[in-house]
C-alpha cells in the first residue's frame, strides 16, 4: 500500500523528512502504519505551517550584506525625504555613498552600529491638531529599510487577508473595495468604525519585541529593532527618552506596526469576525447593531487589555450601509461610493492657494504645479462614483485661472487685443478685469477657450475615468 501511495523509495522519504521538520504529530501517526494521512496529511501541514512554525536563526549576515544595503538606500532615495538631527541630506550621503555604506556594513558586522535620536517635527491633522514625526537621519533609515527587506519577506504572508495599510501590492482602493464587498455582497451593513489614539505613539516596546521574535530569534536583529525603539527624540536642542512608542515617520515603523497588530487581527479572524484595517483605521461588520456592539467590546478589550492601546471614545462609533460608512477619504452607502466633503475642501484649499490672483507666477508654471496634486487626487478618489463632481471641480479650476488671466490684463484693452487675436471683430463690452463674476461670461470663455487649457497641458478631470470600484475586487 505504502508503495502504491508514494512510488518509489525516495518519494516516502522526502515525507518522513518534511514530516519530521514540520510536524511531530504527523510523526507519530507513521508509526501507526496509517499510510493515508501521512502522505496527504504531512504534506499539507508542511506546506501550510512552513511560514507560521519556521524560526529564522541568523539574519543578521544578510542585513549587513553591501547588496542589501545598496538596495535600502536606493529605497530611501526613492522615498526622499527631510534629514535627520544630523542634517545630513540624501545628496550629501549619496555624494560618498561606497565609504558610507562600507561604514554601516562595518558597525552592523562589529555590532558598534547606534542609531542617532530622531528630530521631531509636526504636521497638521484634519481636526486642527498637529500630528508628531519623527524623522530618523538618512544613515538610520537606510539601515531600518535594510532590516525591513529581510523581515518584510516573513511576516507578509501571515498577515490577516483584510489589513491593507502599508503592505506591498495594498492599497487604500483595495480595502475600500473589500468594505463595500462585506457590506453589499454578505450582508454585513451594521458596521463599527474605530479610532485608535496616538497609536504610534503608545505601542508598546516589550510586546513589539515579542511579536517580531515569534518568527526571528536572531539576537542582534531583536537588538537592533530595540535600538531604534529606545534611540530617543530630538526637539528643541533637547534629547527625550522613548520608553513607548515607535516614532512615526520611521522606515520599519509601520511594518513594525502592522506585526503588532495581527495580534488582533488574528484573533478577530478566530472568533469569525470580519474586518478591514488600513494602519490603524478599523471597520468591525457585523449583521445587526447588537452583534456589532458585542464585537465593539470584544475588540475593545483586545486592543486595551492585550495590547496596551487607547481607544478613542469620541470617534469610535457605531455607522450602517443606510447611513453611510466614512473610510479613508471615502463614504460607502449602498451602492454608491462617494467622496467625503471634507477631502473635497481640502483639494479646494490647494487649490485657492496655487491659483491666488495677486501672485507674481505666470499661467504656465501656475499649471504645472497644479497638475501633479489634481492627477493625485483624481487617481486615488477615481473608485468614488463622482463623475459630476469631477466635472465641475474641473470647471471651478479653469474659472480660477481665467481670473488669474483676467487680473494680469488689468484692463479691458489687453483683453479686447486678445479676442481679436483669437479672430473676432467689432466692438466688445468693456469688462471688469478684478470681478469674480466676470470670470464667466460668455467674452471670457471666448478669449480663453477650453483648448486655451488643453495647449497649457492642464490636467482634465471631466476625462478621467470613474466608479471603477470594481477593478479592485479580490
Amino acid at each position: 500500500m505504502m508503495t502504491s501511495l508514494l512510488g518509489t523509495q525516495s518519494a516516502l522519504n522526502r515525507v518522513i523528512r518534511i514530516s519530521l521538520i514540520y510536524c511531530r504529530k504527523a510523526r507519530e501517526v507513521s508509526k501507526s502504519n496509517e499510510e493515508t494521512v501521512v502522505y496527504e496529511g504531512v504534506i499539507k501541514i508542511a506546506k501550510r505551517e512552513e511560514f507560521t512554525m519556521k524560526k529564522w536563526y541568523s539574519l543578521i549576515d544578510k542585513v549587513y550584506r553591501i547588496e542589501n544595503l545598496t538596495k535600502a538606500f536606493k529605497a530611501v532615495k526613492s522615498n526622499k525625504g527631510a534629514p535627520g538631527v544630523d542634517g545630513e541630506t540624501i545628496e550629501s550621503f549619496e555624494a560618498n555613498i561606497e565609504a558610507n555604506i562600507v561604514k554601516l556594513n562595518r558597525e552592523l558586522i562589529t555590532d558598534t552600529y547606534e542609531p542617532l535620536p530622531v528630530r521631531r517635527t509636526y504636521i497638521d491633522k484634519d481636526d486642527g491638531s498637529k500630528r508628531p514625526l519623527g524623522i530618523p537621519t538618512v544613515r538610520d533609515r537606510v539601515v531600518q529599510q535594510a532590516v525591513k527587506n529581510i523581515l518584510e519577506p516573513i511576516f507578509e504572508p501571515e498577515f490577516h487577508p483584510s489589513s491593507y495599510g502599508y503592505r506591498p501590492k495594498r492599497s487604500c482602493q483595495k480595502a475600500v473595495a473589500k468594505a463595500e464587498r462585506f457590506m453589499r455582497k454578505y450582508g454585513l451593513e451594521h458596521v463599527v468604525d474605530m479610532d485608535l489614539s496616538k497609536c504610534f505613539d503608545t505601542l508598546d516596546h516589550e510586546i513589539i519585541i515579542k511579536a517580531v521574535n515569534q518568527k526571528v530569534s536572531d539576537g542582534r536583529i531583536l537588538n537592533i529593532i530595540k535600538k531604534f525603539l529606545k534611540s530617543g527624540v530630538m526637539e528643541n536642542g533637547a534629547r527625550d527618552e522613548s520608553d513607548i512608542g515607535c516614532p512615526q515617520g520611521g522606515v520599519i515603523s509601520p511594518l513594525l506596526m502592522n506585526i503588532y497588530l495581527d495580534y488582533f487581527d488574528k484573533k478577530m479572524m478566530e472568533k469569525g469576525i470580519r474586518i478591514v484595517r488600513y494602519a490603524d483605521d478599523i471597520l468591525i461588520f457585523a449583521k445587526s447593531r447588537a452583534l456589532a456592539g458585542e464585537y465593539k467590546a470584544l475588540a475593545i478589550n483586545i486592543l486595551e487589555k492585550d495590547l496596551k492601546l487607547e481607544v478613542n471614545d469620541t470617534k469610535t462609533h457605531m455607522a450602517d450601509n443606510s447611513r453611510g460608512v466614512a473610510f479613508l477619504g471615502f463614504i460607502i452607502k449602498g451602492k454608491w461610493i462617494s467622496i467625503h466633503p471634507k477631502r473635497i475642501e481640502r483639494f479646494k484649499d490647494k487649490i485657492r492657494k496655487l491659483t491666488q490672483r495677486n501672485q507674481g507666477i505666470n499661467i504656465a508654471e501656475i499649471v504645472k504645479r497644479l497638475n501633479p496634486i489634481i492627477r493625485g487626487w483624481a487617481n486615488y478618489f477615481r473608485i468614488a462614483n463622482c463623475k459630476t463632481l469631477y466635472e465641475e471641480l474641473y470647471h471651478w479650476i479653469k474659472r480660477r485661472l481665467r481670473s488669474k488671466k483676467m487680473k494680469e490684463w488689468k484692463s479691458y484693452k489687453s483683453f479686447h487685443k486678445t479676442l481679436r487675436r483669437r479672430g473676432y471683430k467689432g466692438k466688445f463690452k468693456k469688462i471688469s478685469m478684478t470681478r469674480w463674476r466676470n470670470s464667466n461670461c460668455t467674452l471670457i470663455h471666448m478669449a480663453l477657450p477650453n483648448i486655451w487649457f488643453t495647449e497649457l497641458g492642464l490636467v482634465n478631470l471631466s476625462e478621467i475615468q470613474v466608479g471603477i470600484l470594481s477593478n479592485y475586487y479580490e
